[in-house]
């Protein structure tokens, strides 16, 4: 309906807000960067372009841009093709930019070897990131910390001379060879040369301990001159551990190239305090955060995006990283990163935003098995509600350049409970207003305007960001109490998007110099022209449309109101032919423009209506390959005439069949151990002494650095003996296991971790066991299970600490024990150094498809056996998904919790982590697809690890449906060899 002035209060009431902005509402151009306008999309185009900046932000081709960026890992997905499902749902959410650390460890399995097939294709995932349109920032470490093993340093480091994370020259070879390897692969995807989107590159992370040192001034600049030796030409940077100033520009040798350097630094607040003004806007100095370096952009290389959880879930009080996901929900990503860019942050990487899984023996000893991080997209690749508020903020930041140079302007004093950040651009003169309120209920903000008062609700504990000023295209935005979102032009109109909450009433004022036509489309609104502009109230629920024309502007302006829900459903696309617009799907990947057709690519849950708002001469719709019939609606849009189909099914088998065979014949005396190494040696590197009585039984030092280790120590007399003591070195939740020739002598823990201690780096302790030993020879067996190395943080090298045995003592005799040991095989070519560690089952293939075990006995789950060591249980299965379903399935294990026993879990021989039921919380495993054959044959291996103590399981064990999708991406097997013959 077309409404005149006089109808506009029939339709609201008297009792919608009011609300006008503080700056002048002046024509507005569309803001540049210094030298051109705000550059399109990253493609890698084959044409070179220029990154730098100055203090307000990045600098791309001339153009303003701030780096709106998400950390994704993809060693943490050992399925290839998903990167590009991930990367997609990053690209659809209003992400420019991903951040990507690249580890040291899952690349290198020995000194000089460096692996970048398979699933560490580093090339392959640029080429990715670049064909889905992402910057990214490149992260290679050296020591990477990620909650990683080591920090990302690889196993055999652990074992060399030189001190790590210094100008150590046998550490900087080894470092030189891994930069070598990275760069070779990273300089053919710079933006600079336009056969990448690479456009910043990280030295070293969060370096804090060594930087008054002369040692860490020459490394870091060291690493400077390497990179650049190697080809890198985008900025470098340095992410400060906290707001310390730590190498901001000039405090290290760059060669001259003070101008390339950035400065940055990570932040991860509570979500229960106040967010902090850590930009140029805040406190002065080295403590404020980005005013350290007042000269480069205020650049947060990690923010908070959840956080992670120890063994035993202590910091989430067992409730796991759903909790982590409630405390740091929409309205805590709203509340701190609006504070963020209030403060000048225009480089923001929100850490993580897909966390993933730490398979195999990834995980540093802190964390357990998932990583999901309670990031947006969780650990099985599903959007949660916390991609709303990114997705609006990534989308307005995408489209309104204005944002890029802001300026603080005066302060206001909007209310008791409130903080208000005003902003401007001086050139546009949009202005920018951040209302945080920081008390548990809703307040209202008031603002005396030109004799307007100014009311603004704000729900406790959020924010919400307003504009004024702004380009709407050939219009320009007097004010809304609505947040922008974003805005195109398709077709022959403007589209402009604001959000808000269900059932808010707002206000959108548009300049106009004339009076236009206004149309009500669709949704509760009224409309009146006064004062040079029109006003457009709307109560939000759904999608309100409301169409302007006229008033002396020659394109019309659509104006789309959503609430938060309806906003996540709205997907912005660039295409060659200019953007296009997408309402109704869970998620839009790809826009594909030929001739007269626009073919879609996304995905759907439910049945779902679609809308396309598309380029001239664009009249056909194709979804997912199949034509849609459409008709065009009074908004200038496409809509399909049906709605397009949800989810196929899913059917999940039961497991059964299983097959069960007992292990750890080490145990027994008369094992052949020939074979093994001798544990001879009588120095090491590590940084956990070595007893002076000897030998050293670290088992790094005799190349064994992941998972099991057994130790078979031989001697022949230890009459009077009462008791064997054995000192050992793990990480949290490591254990020992000890037979005296073939006899169990019991089971020694590391404890389950609380609030005070899950940081603590080594875990050592002695366990002691009654023995008689009498006259030999006698044989000791012992199984460590360590939990991998110590990261580096303080770089004092405590990746060094020894794991293993430490020594083993007699109480009454002291008999000359003679040492062999042995750990995992020689790294899995396909699957790497990490998948594998030493349990007999794993150096002779059972965990592996394709392994003969029929020779083994059937067994039924649950089970219930008191024993000491390993028993592996195999089966396979068959999923049925739906051809064109994209299922995220889990292994879900269930028990009694007084149970102690712990759980190696492998789908298609690939190590998809560790569960332990007594200590938890972890207690689904997500089966990557690929990994998982999603309509064919799998084998599942459980390698079963019990102290004796209690029965043990497996206890319940089933397959799980987290999540489905029709669409998806097509996903390639991931190669699974099979057990030799």
């Amino acid at each position: 309906m077309v409404l005149s002035r006089r109808a506009f209060s029939a339709i609201v009431g008297t009792a919608a807000l009011e609300l006008a902005l503080g700056a002048s509402a002046g024509h507005c151009i569309a803001a540049t960067g210094p030298t051109g306008p705000a550059p399109g999309p990253p493609r890698a185009d084959g044409r070179r372009h220029t990154v730098g900046f100055d203090r307000y932000s990045i600098i791309v081709d001339g153009g303003r841009v701030v780096l709106w960026s998400g950390e994704f890992h993809p060693f943490r997905l050992p399925s290839p093709s998903l990167w590009r499902d991930v990367l997609q749902k990053m690209r659809a959410h209003g992400y420019n930019t991903v951040s990507v650390y690249v580890s040291w460890n899952y690349h290198s399995p020995a000194p000089g070897s460096y692996d970048f097939m398979g699933v560490r294709d580093l090339d392959l995932f640029l080429r990715t990131a670049a064909e889905v349109g992402l910057y990214v920032i490149l992260r290679p470490g050296p020591y990477i910390n990620a909650e990683v093993d080591a920090g990302g340093f690889p196993g055999w480091l652990t074992a060399t001379k030189g001190k790590a994370r210094t100008s150590d020259p046998t550490y900087l070879t080894y470092v030189d060879e891994w930069l070598t390897a990275v760069n070779r692969i990273v300089v053919r995807h710079q933006y600079t040369a336009g056969s990448g989107t690479v456009v910043l590159y990280q030295l070293e992370n969060e370096y804090a301990d060594h930087v008054t040192e002369a040692a860490g001034r020459d490394y870091m600049a060291h690493l400077y001159r390497k990179v650049r030796a190697d080809g890198i030409d985008v900025p470098l940077f340095h992410n400060d551990k906290g707001r310390n100033g730590d190498w901001a520009p000039g405090t290290f040798d760059t060669g001259g190239e003070s101008g390339h350097w950035l400065y940055a630094f990570d932040g991860y607040p509570s979500p229960f305090r106040t967010p902090p003004d850590w930009g140029y806007f805040g406190p002065g100095g080295t403590k404020g955060g980005a005013s350290a370096s007042p000269g480069t952009p205020g650049f947060l290389a990690e923010f908070g995006g959840g956080w992670f959880d120890p063994w035993g879930g202590a910091e989430f009080d067992g409730k796991g990283y759903a909790e982590s996901r409630r405390t740091r929900d929409a309205a805590y990503e709203r509340r701190f990163y609006l504070t963020n860019l209030a403060n000048g942050i225009t480089i923001h990487n929100v850490y993580m935003t897909f966390g993933g899984t730490s398979w195999g023996w990834l995980p540093a000893p802190v964390v357990y098995t998932s990583y999901d991080y309670g990031a947006a997209l969780d650990e099985a690749r599903r959007p949660t509600t916390k991609l709303v508020p990114m997705h609006q903020l990534g989308h307005l930041l995408d489209t309104v350049p204005e944002l890029a140079e802001l300026d603080r302007a005066e302060d206001l004093d909007v209310g008791p409970g409130l903080k208000a950040y005003h902003l401007v651009n001086r050139r546009t003169r949009a202005h920018v207003h951040v209302l945080r309120n920081d008390t548990p209920d809703e307040r209202v903000a008031a603002f005396p305007l030109a004799g307007t008062t100014v009311r603004v609700p704000v729900p406790g504990l959020d924010a919400r960001l307003l504009a004024t000023g702004i380009s709407l295209g050939q219009r320009t935005l007097r004010h809304s109490t609505a947040q922008p979102m974003l805005r195109l032009t398709a077709g022959r109109q403007d589209v402009a998007v604001f959000t808000g909450r269900t059932g808010e009433t707002t206000e959108t004022v548009v300049e106009a110099e004339a009076e236009p036509v206004f149309t009500v489309l669709e949704g509760e609104a009224g409309c009146e022209y006064r004062d040079g502009a029109l006003h457009v109230r709307a109560r939000l629920g759904g999608l309100v449309r409301v169409l302007v024309d006229g008033g002396g502007v020659p394109r019309p302006l659509l104006l789309l109101l959503a609430d938060d829900a309806t906003s996540g459903r709205l997907w912005r696309h660039d295409t060659p032919s200019g953007p296009v617009l997408v309402y109704g799907p869970e998620l839009l990947r790809t826009v594909g423009l030929s001739g007269t057709t626009a073919r879609l690519g996304g995905d759907t849950v439910e049945e779902t209506d679609l809308e396309a708002w598309l380029p001239r001469g664009v009249t056909e719709v194709v979804w997912n390959g199949r034509r849609v019939p459409t008709h065009t609606t009074r908004s200038g849009g496409l809509r399909a005439t049906h709605r397009l189909p949800g989810a196929g099914p899913v059917r999940l088998p039961a497991l059964t069949g299983w097959r069960r065979r007992v292990e750890n014949p080490e145990s027994a005396p008369g094992f052949d151990d020939s074979t093994w190494r001798t544990a001879d040696r009588t120095t090491s590197f590590s940084t956990t002494p070595v007893p002076a009585s000897g030998p050293v039984l670290f088992a790094d030092d005799y190349g064994f650095h992941y998972g099991d280790v057994w130790y078979r120590g031989r001697f022949e007399d230890a009459a009077g003996a009462a008791e064997v003591s054995f000192s050992y070195v793990t990480g949290t939740q490591g254990l020992l296991m000890a037979w005296l020739d073939g006899k169990p002598l019991g089971t020694h823990r590391m404890p389950v971790p609380d609030k005070k201690t899950v940081r603590k780096g080594t875990w050592s302790a002695t366990a002691a066991f009654p023995v008689a030993p009498g006259k030999g020879p006698h044989v000791l067996s012992v199984l460590v299970r360590r939990m991998q190395h110590d990261q580096d943080g303080r770089a004092d090298d405590t990746h060094k600490a020894g794991r293993g045995l430490v020594s083993v003592a007699f109480d009454g005799a002291t008999p000359r024990v003679r040492w062999r040991i042995q750990g995992e095989s020689a790294p899995d070519p396909v699957r790497g150094p990490i998948n594998n560690g030493g349990l007999y089952g794993e150096r002779h293939g059972w965990h592996l498809p394709g392994f003969a075990d029929g020779g083994w006995e059937p067994a039924e789950l649950p089970r219930g056996e008191r024993r000491q060591g390993v028993v592996w249980y195999r089966t396979t299965f068959r999923p049925a998904v739906d051809p064109g379903t994209d299922a995220s399935i889990g292994l879900t294990l269930t028990d009694d919790p007084a149970r102690a026993y712990r759980v190696q879990i492998f789908l298609n021989g690939w190590n998809m982590g560790q569960y332990i039921n007594d200590v938890g919380p972890q207690h689904t495993f997500v089966l990557p697809n690929g990994v998982l054959n999603t309509r064919g044959e799998n084998t599942l291996a459980l390698a079963v690890l019990s102290d004796g103590t209690t029965p043990a399981g497996p206890g319940g064990v089933r397959l799980t449906l987290l999540g489905k999708a029709a669409g998806g991406v097509p996903v390639a097997p991931v190669d699974s060899p099979r057990a030799a013959h």
